[in-house]
């Protein structure tokens, strides 16, 4: 780094710590904001959003080279849209004071659980859906009731400008503020003393982050992601499952922490599932070279990292068939999925998360095989069932983990605002979506409450002349 990249580097680092310190002091003065409140900031998110959602298209489009339209407003805009309308709908209820249980040691008293804010929420993104993922948890965030800083992704500058004004036009920065910036300011951003701090991006970032996260005792969620794995079970048509899970492998050119990673199916019928997936991409993306409904893949980095995972493959044996019989167009970024058969685990594309259109294909004896081969690397944050048979539904949910699974379908669980979206193990930790979100962004605090009638002075020293030892053999009878 050169001593001029030192200094902006320092100067950002001195810009999010005042930044920081500000919405301290505003969250602070504010530290138990109204339902009223809350509801009003993520209506005010919401109409800011629709607002500029083709400048999200057009922006994202610039950054990509080549960004689906409609997968913009798919994967980007609609699914916050329905988060906030969710949130809103529920708020009230969930900040509610709940009412526990009693225990016979402190009677007579009451017992309440109340959900407090926890403060300042550092909210860290990555490139591959930069709205999804950042403003995403900020509708959590403020649910909550709480202010929040967000990192978004140096690799999608367009996009970044367009955030910028829908935050700005929005919130006071005393609320929220968004920044970018180079890896060095994201790690800058990791290490400071958040009340709460989200990452959204690859495993091993998400090990720095809580790195960094753990000097200030910050509590993390971490999204992260993983070799998300589609079991097509012998029971299930080949035509069927591929029509099922191919559009979570194309959205985005597989550029999504939950596209499926590879497939397993019975052994023996590894060339079915190629040839209906080479089938259905055709029939989907007719002229794929113009086409505006594939993305491209998102940078010269990635179009390289993709074209040396194959190169590896094939140096080690595998054979690679391109979906349509066009090869990657190193000037559009434009790939089709390439599938890969005999795959081996010396290979890379069988070791590391392949975030592309990259799709290896290998066989199985029996589904015990398959669970067992699952089990055996780290637990994906979606895992994928193609069957319509229960009892081997069942097996499949009971001997393996995984952040979430859809059956019969890829990818849609993560669409579902009811229930609580996020990994386990290597593909991450906490959630952020539903009730479970707004629980994990807040302070669950007790609250024990006595009226005017004290009974401690009754069990108070000197023990052998009150009611605490005969109170204590009583309770401890056999």
């Amino acid at each position: 780094m050169s001593a001029q990249e030192q200094v902006v580097v320092e100067d950002q680092a001195c810009e999010f710590a005042l930044q920081l310190k500000k919405q301290q002091q505003a969250y602070l003065a504010n530290p138990m904001p109204s339902a009223d409140e809350r509801i009003a900031r993520l209506k005010r998110l919401r109409k800011s959003l629709l607002a500029h959602q083709d400048e999200l298209i057009e922006s994202l489009n610039k950054d990509f080279g080549r960004r689906s339209p409609e997968e913009t407003l798919l994967l980007d805009v609609l699914p916050n849209i329905n988060n906030i309308d969710y949130c809103v709908k529920r708020l009230k209820k969930w900040m509610k004071t709940e009412t526990r249980h009693t225990d016979l040691l402190v009677r007579p008293a009451k017992v309440e659980l109340m959900y407090q804010p926890v403060g300042v929420v550092g909210i860290i993104g990555a490139w591959n859906g930069p709205i999804i993922v950042t403003f995403g948890p900020l509708v959590t965030a403020l649910a909550a009731g709480n202010s929040a800083m967000i990192k978004m992704s140096e690799f999608n500058p367009e996009t970044n400008k367009v955030a910028k004004k829908i935050i700005a036009e929005a919130f006071d920065d005393s609320l929220v503020s968004i920044f970018d910036g180079e890896a060095e300011a994201s790690a800058r951003f990791s290490a400071l003393p958040f009340n709460h701090l989200m990452f959204t991006g690859s495993t091993a970032v998400g090990r720095h982050v809580m790195r960094a996260a753990s000097a200030n005792l910050v509590p993390v969620t971490l999204e992260l992601g993983g070799k998300c794995p589609v079991i097509v079970c012998p029971d299930m048509d080949i035509d069927d499952a591929v029509s099922r899970f191919i559009y979570g492998k194309c959205a985005n050119s597989g550029q999504i922490c939950l596209s499926p990673d590879y497939i397993l199916c019975p052994e023996g019928k590894e060339q079915a599932v190629v040839d209906a997936y080479c089938k259905r991409f055709k029939e989907m993306f007719p002229a794929f070279s113009s086409t505006t409904d594939h993305s491209s893949v998102h940078s010269e980095r990635h179009f390289q990292r993709l074209q040396e995972i194959l190169s590896d493959a094939k140096a080690k044996g595998a054979t690679v068939i391109s979906a349509n019989g066009q090869e990657p167009d190193p000037k559009t970024r434009m790939m089709p999925t390439h599938l890969v058969l005999n795959a081996t685990e010396d290979m890379i594309v069988m070791q590391e998360e392949i975030f592309g259109p990259i799709l290896p294909i290998k066989g199985y004896k029996s589904v015990e095989e398959a669970v067992s081969y699952i089990n055996q690397g780290g637990r994906p944050l979606g895992l994928y069932i193609m069957s319509f048979d229960k009892t081997t539904q069942d097996y499949i949910l009971n001997h393996t983990h995984s952040g979430g699974v859809s059956i019969n379908e890829v990818v849609s669980h993560a669409l579902c605002d009811d229930v609580p979206f996020g990994g386990v193990g290597d593909s991450g930790i906490g959630h952020y979506h539903g009730h479970e979100g707004f629980k994990a962004m807040s302070k669950a605090k007790t609250v024990l409450k006595r009226g005017k009638f004290y009974p401690g002075k009754f069990t108070a020293p000197p023990y052998d002349k009150g009611f605490l030892r005969p109170i204590l053999k009583w309770l401890l009878r056999q």
